[in-house]
């Protein structure tokens, strides 16, 4: 499981979250930072933040996509954006949360995509 927030608090809330419902996680800073250090063949799923600094969580997806990577996503996102919500879902992620989210949401997510 990647969770790739550049937000660091944010991050490792979801990480704990994850972990202490028994996901093992790896978190990252930037969709670069995961496209650099990231082990891909390992990652069953990504909870990816939409807004990221430098390349955003969709042109991260798209890019997966393109070099023939096919993982679940489930987007967060802390800005309300109809458009690109519609978007996301219109791709196919697993579901798109709005931060805050309940923390039972991400799980149950989680567990639809695994």
């Amino acid at each position: 499981m990647a969770v790739i927030d550049d937000n660091p608090s944010m991050r490792r809330s979801v990480e704990r979250l994850l972990n202490a419902n028994g996901f093992i996680t790896e978190g990252y800073a930037s969709a670069e930072a995961f496209l650099g250090n990231a082990q891909t063949g390992g990652v069953r799923c990504l909870v990816l933040d939409i807004h990221l600094g430098g390349m955003s969580g969709i042109e991260l997806w798209h890019h997966l996509k393109q070099a023939g990577i096919s993982l679940p996503v489930i987007f967060i996102t802390a800005v309300d954006d109809e458009v690109l919500e519609q978007e996301a879902v219109k791709a196919g992620c697993i579901a798109y949360l709005q931060k805050p989210f309940p923390a039972e949401s991400l799980v149950a997510a989680i567990n639809r995509a695994l």
